[in-house]
């Protein structure tokens, strides 16, 4: 079987803006009806297994480490509004979603990922984001993160490629170059080949010589990689079999409706659910 995780909040932005290259006002539940088509798609093409991670709220427990860490501020109050909506309608479609309010969205892909790994029936993780953060869950070509926007599929050579380091070396890498999408930095000084030269010349920031760093700087990388480094423990699922999508619950033609979309209704009812 084949795990399909996908970054639900990253969905969403990306089919509101998507929505905008087209259409002058925004329909109120656009990008949640985008969502699901997309997923409806996936299940047409032969997606049997799927998880969705969405930020049930931007802030983390990651903002308390790091001040300048991302929030939702800023945030059009248009696709705000569709932020709870999405996970309700998720839930209808009979798609699994977790809801994170402590961790991210990452942390659960990051989790989920891990779970699903470690099934023998599992012949692929497919991690749907093109988060920097997730590269740090690639392991050979079974767990695999897709870059949707850029059509690329990127395995454990695809992300030495991409950033010149091993999956295991992202946090550190994160730490160095910074993560403007998360809100923090990087260490002044250090670009993306200086970085890649460090880590592969020393390995993690721990084991640094002294002199590659100052103090004030080794500190401050320890703690961007403590914000690049994904959780694996949250409580998501125990058997991969319950990610098997089984069809919409009873909810899902009102929620069609509510959302503007009735011809979800006969798209999902066409969709044939495996055994």
């Amino acid at each position: 079987m084949i795990v399909h995780l996908i970054d639900g909040t990253y969905e969403l932005f990306r089919h509101f803006y998507g929505i905008r290259r087209f259409r002058k006002t925004d329909p109120p539940f656009g990008a949640v009806a985008g969502v699901l088509h997309m997923i409806a798609k996936m299940i047409e093409d032969g997606a049997t297994h799927i998880g969705v991670a969405t930020d049930h709220i931007i802030e983390s427990f990651r903002n308390d480490l790091w001040p300048g860490y991302k929030t939702g501020a800023g945030i059009e109050r248009t696709l705000r509004a569709q932020f709870h909506p999405l996970e309700e309608a998720l839930a209808a479609m009979g798609v699994v979603v977790w809801a994170m309010i402590e961790n991210e969205a990452d942390d659960a892909l990051a989790t989920a990922a891990r779970i699903a790994a470690r099934d023998k029936r599992v012949e692929k993780v497919c991690i749907w984001t093109p988060d920097k953060d997730l590269a740090q869950c690639v392991a050979g070509d079974r767990v695999v993160q897709i870059d949707r926007r850029k059509n690329e599929i990127r395995d454990e050579a695809g992300v030495r490629a991409k950033f010149g380091v091993a999956p295991a070396f992202i946090p550190d890498y994160l730490a160095l170059v910074g993560d403007a999408a998360d809100g923090y930095p990087g260490i002044p000084g250090i670009g993306r080949k200086t970085a890649a030269n460090l880590i592969n010349r020393h390995g993690h920031i721990e084991d640094f010589p002294a002199e590659v760093l100052k103090e004030d700087n080794r500190e401050l990388a320890l703690l961007f990689k403590n914000l690049a480094t994904l959780r694996t423990n949250a409580r998501l699922f125990k058997n991969v079999d319950e990610l098997r999508w089984r069809g919409p619950a009873t909810t899902f033609v009102s929620l069609a409706e509510k959302i503007g979309e009735p011809r979800l209704v006969a798209r999902v009812a066409d969709l044939k659910v495996e055994d």
